[in-house]
């Protein structure tokens, strides 16, 4: 039954144009929802676009490094005996010469002692081996003696001075051995972990610490041959390499310049490889032995290329495209050669000419030959279909 009938007749006058407006407002609203949902706008959809014009930009090659410091001592003890006494802080800075450890000194003096007066002894037995010769050697000429006399006061004198020369060389090591008690650091750095502690007995050759100089920072990596083809010329040349960066795991690029300062001469012949090493400033330890970062090499500069925001360009199958706003300002699908990025841009190298118009921005809601309304990006009206998606790309 129709909603009319069951309306009685004396009132049905009065509900007829309240039930036609209520009809009305519903419909409106389901047409509103219908666009909100996503329907197909009206007219060209507003999208962010940019004219691309000829410029220069530099070539890059990237490779994976390893941090290292520019020094990294072991720290050995080169006596025997107990430690005694650490005279650092774990992993503050310490400088050259300063005392690390010290071993105990007392067996060491007493072996300088005891070597001071083997020396002393050897000293005097030379002293009397050269009388007896001088001696022997004048009544020799006297006919005194018997040549065999002689010969022996000789030998005595060698014999005496060899034994003089093996204490003195006695009595050097075991002032070198009571030196050797106090364990500098060989560098200035940044102290490690103490391996020994107070009480120990450490051998000669034990490894008691290390001592690391972070600035500057060094970083070792490799090149290819196919990373070696994008330099001018298809060779590596050092020589040629305008600058040298380095980005930090965090994905930031670090302040500080950096350049080479090692070039192998040869390929290793197991990975087909060539190392390299460049050193950085790091005055403030912000860099630290042992981390994994990418290495940019500047090896030239192209000209004639176009700067396009990473976002603009889209990944196929068949290749890298843009999106272009081509006649009657409909969307044009273009196919584009990509060189290196550089900073947030895409460096173009083939597919662009100067005055073509790139959609940067609402890219997922394109079709080819869909009519579009280009601005500047992030300049669409509030309420514009992928208005707030556009800025947040821009």
């Amino acid at each position: 039954m129709s909603v009319r009938r069951m309306i009685p007749p004396h009132i049905r006058g009065t509900f007829v144009p309240a039930i036609s407006a209520i009809s009305l407002v519903l419909a409106l609203a389901a047409c509103t929802a219908k666009d909100q949902a996503g329907g197909p706008p009206s007219g060209p959809m507003p999208v962010g676009a940019i004219a691309v014009e000829a410029t220069s930009a530099p070539v890059w090659v990237e490779a994976v490094g390893q941090t290292e410091g520019a020094r990294e001592v072991e720290v050995r003890a080169r006596v025997g005996g107990v430690l005694v006494k650490r005279g650092y802080e774990e992993g503050n800075a310490v400088r050259a010469g300063q005392s690390l450890f010290e071993i105990d000194r007392a067996p060491l003096e007493a072996a300088l002692s005891s070597a001071r007066a083997q020396a002393s002894d050897a000293a005097n037995k030379l002293e009397q081996a050269t009388r007896e010769l001088a001696r022997t050697r004048g009544l020799s000429t006297q006919d005194a003696v018997a040549r065999k006399e002689l010969d022996d006061a000789v030998t005595a004198e060698a014999t005496a001075r060899a034994q003089q020369q093996a204490a003195q060389a006695s009595l050097r090591t075991a002032e070198l051995s009571l030196g050797y008690a106090a364990v500098p650091a060989p560098v200035a750095g940044i102290s490690g972990r103490a391996l020994k502690s107070e009480g120990n007995l450490v051998a000669v050759g034990d490894s008691l610490t290390t001592v690391v100089q972070l600035d500057p920072i060094k970083v070792r990596f490799a090149l290819s041959d196919a990373d070696q083809a994008n330099f001018p010329g298809g060779h590596f040349d050092p020589r040629k390499v305008q600058a040298v960066q380095i980005v930090l795991p965090d994905g930031s690029t670090y302040g500080a310049k950096g350049a080479l300062d090692f070039a192998a001469t040869q390929i290793d012949p197991k990975l087909g490889t060539r190392s390299l090493r460049a050193a950085f400033p790091n005055p403030d330890a912000a860099v630290l032995p042992g981390q994994f970062v990418r290495v940019k090499l500047q090896v030239g500069t192209r000209e004639g290329v176009f700067r396009v925001p990473q976002s603009a360009v889209v990944q196929t199958d068949q290749g890298f495209i843009v999106m272009t706003v081509g006649e009657g300002d409909k969307v044009a699908p273009r196919p584009v050669q990509v060189g290196n990025w550089d900073g947030k841009d895409w460096i173009i190298t083939g597919g662009l000419k100067a005055g073509d118009q790139v959609i940067v921005d609402n890219l997922i809601k394109l079709r080819p030959g869909m009519p579009v309304k280009p601005m500047p990006p992030g300049a669409m009206p509030p309420g514009a279909p992928g208005a707030a998606a556009g800025k947040k790309q821009a």
